[in-house]
């Protein structure tokens, strides 16, 4: 098997190279991913709950706002949007299946050439920049 190589991530996919429409960079997934894990912690602490439900209202953040706004708050906030891989609505399944294994983490953790965690693979979705 052979590779492809490329000059950026998102090449392949006729993903532009930066600005809006490239590929969202470990950076702002990262910061994101703070946001709505630290709105989840803050929702679960001031109701007393534990661990696992911090979990649980991160899934129903992810799920109530993927498939509405095009991302979680955290996406919105650090300028980037969900959409599948042909483009456009992702739809009301993928989120569920995207959240499940982001859930899992390590999913999330396994890249492709394109920066693509294995969660968003098995979506069929891709994290844009959307400014």
């Amino acid at each position: 098997m052979t590779s492809v190589a490329q000059d950026y991530p998102g090449k392949r996919l006729g993903l532009a190279e930066s600005g809006p429409g490239s590929i969202g960079r470990l950076g702002r997934r990262v910061g994101a991913l703070c946001v709505d894990y630290g709105a989840a912690y803050l929702i679960s602490g001031f109701f007393g709950w534990d661990a696992l439900a911090i979990l649980g209202i991160f899934a129903l953040i992810q799920i109530a706002f993927l498939p509405t706004l095009q991302g979680s708050p955290g996406h919105r906030i650090f300028g980037l949007t969900l959409q599948r891989v042909e483009g456009g609505w992702v739809g009301l399944w993928r989120p569920v299946l995207r959240t499940l294994l982001l859930i899992v983490v390590i999913p999330a953790v396994i890249w492709d050439a394109d920066q693509r965690g294995l969660h968003d693979k098995v979506a069929g979705t891709v994290l844009l920049r959307s400014r």
